[in-house]
């Protein structure tokens, strides 16, 4: 399984930079995981590789426990599908055309994230599935 974060906009902060980099490394130890940044909400669609499933961050979105997600994750990964694309829009969000493309439409709160504090928070979840997939204890 390979994950990809395509967001709008770069983090610009150097503790939110290396926060981001240390989960982006632990998820590195049970899939490839990889961080695109875009300019604009238009570039995101070219962000997604081919045969990825698309994760849309959308307030409007499911919200799911950490153990959820990673029982979702683990299905996607038991169905053998070759990667999956977590977008995460800017202020005015992700294109309609890219969210009703999403195999999920994913609520990280109903609380507003500025887009920098989503991102970390998408990728300390995802390392967080994974050790929950494979029965690990959480580093922290």
């Amino acid at each position: 399984m390979r994950f990809r974060i395509a967001a709008v906009g770069k983090v610009r902060e150097p503790y939110l930079r290396r926060a981001i980099d240390e989960y982006l490394g632990r998820i590195g130890h049970y899939a490839r995981c990889e961080e695109v940044e875009v300019a604009g909400a238009s570039a995101l669609a070219r962000a997604v590789p081919e045969r990825y499933s698309i994760v849309a961050l959308d307030p409007a979105g499911k919200q799911l426990t950490s153990e959820a997600f990673a029982a979702w994750i683990g299905d996607r990964m038991n169905r053998s599908e070759h990667g999956l694309a977590f977008l995460i829009g800017g202020a005015d969000g992700l294109p309609g055309s890219l969210v009703a493309r999403a195999s999920l439409k994913l609520s990280l709160s109903t609380m507003t994230l500025p887009h920098r504090l989503a991102r970390l928070f998408l990728a300390e979840q995802l390392y967080r599935a994974m050790t929950i997939l494979r029965g690990e204890k959480y580093a922290r």
